[in-house]
């Protein structure tokens, strides 16, 4: 197998710096910032403070920075977050996405630097922030699209495409099991809901990739079994969709504006046994 990447046209860059950007954003985020090193990145979140997703991203370090991967539309609001919070902490926050591409590359390994295993699932292969003229080194470009139907196949949300802003839960969309919360790190914004949900089992739905028989429905198209409204769709490519569906309605028939669906767990997705 070579290996393939493709750019990621829907992502911008952030970087922090200044002494204090650990300890700023440890307070705020998911995950633990410090097992960023100059070859591993983190998956992260960031949640209102009743625990609802507002944005994801991934971060990495570049020298004494910190970069962040993160969505173009999520990013302006989360950056007037970060500067409201910012208070006498020192730090520097700056969009630099005019000066940065953000990559996915899968298939063969790589070492390249400034390239990191995506730390979501091995399966998903790289990300890369790298400087504007630098690409993936000995690696063949493909479409987006090829990256999106991987992405979906795999059951691994994007943003707000797939999670509902002020109202989704995070294990409800994998990131337990996709290494998105640190349970060890200390407080942070939002973590009493995300520790509640888990040790006393609340999850009731979960997003799944589904493959649809029909046309492919636009997201937002709510999925019903019989009369009973009982999911819905997010993005989607070819055949094959993600979907927010109750855990009680998975071997049920479901439809989605005329087209059939057929959930696929993927292999890293736990189940309460009773789903």
């Amino acid at each position: 197998m070579s290996l393939s990447y493709c750019k990621l046209p829907n992502r911008a860059v952030l970087k922090i710096e200044g002494e204090d950007r650990l300890d700023f954003l440890q307070g705020l985020i998911s995950n633990d910032v410090n097992k960023v090193t100059a070859t591993d990145g983190i998956y992260a979140a960031f949640l209102t403070p009743q625990g609802k997703f507002l944005c994801d991203f991934f971060i990495a370090q570049e020298n004494d920075a910190l970069l962040l991967d993160i969505d173009a539309e999520a990013m302006p609001a989360f950056k007037k977050k970060l500067m409201m919070y910012k208070l006498r902490a020192n730090v520097a926050i700056a969009d630099v996405s005019a000066q940065y591409e953000v990559f996915a590359a899968f298939g063969d390994k790589t070492t390249q630097s400034g390239v990191f295993a995506d730390p979501r699932l091995e399966e998903a292969g790289y990300r890369a922030i790298l400087p504007n003229g630098q690409d993936i080194e000995n690696a063949e470009p493909v479409p987006f699209e090829t990256y999106e139907l991987m992405r979906i196949q795999l059951g691994l949300p994007d943003g707000a495409r797939d999670m509902t802003v002020e109202k989704s839960i995070l294990l409800e969309n994998g990131f337990d099991e996709l290494h998105g919360v640190d349970w060890n790190k200390g407080c942070y914004m939002g973590q009493e809901l995300t520790a509640r949900t888990k040790y006393r089992a609340l999850i009731r739905k979960r997003l799944f990739p589904v493959m649809v028989e029909g046309d492919l429905p636009a997201p937002g198209t709510e999925i019903t079994s019989g009369d009973k409204v009982v999911g819905e769709i997010h993005s989607g490519i070819q055949n094959m969709a993600l979907a927010t569906l109750k855990l009680d309605a998975l071997d049920d028939e479901l439809s989605a504006n005329g087209a059939k669906l057929t959930p696929k767990k993927p292999d890293w997705m736990v189940l309460p046994e009773s789903a």
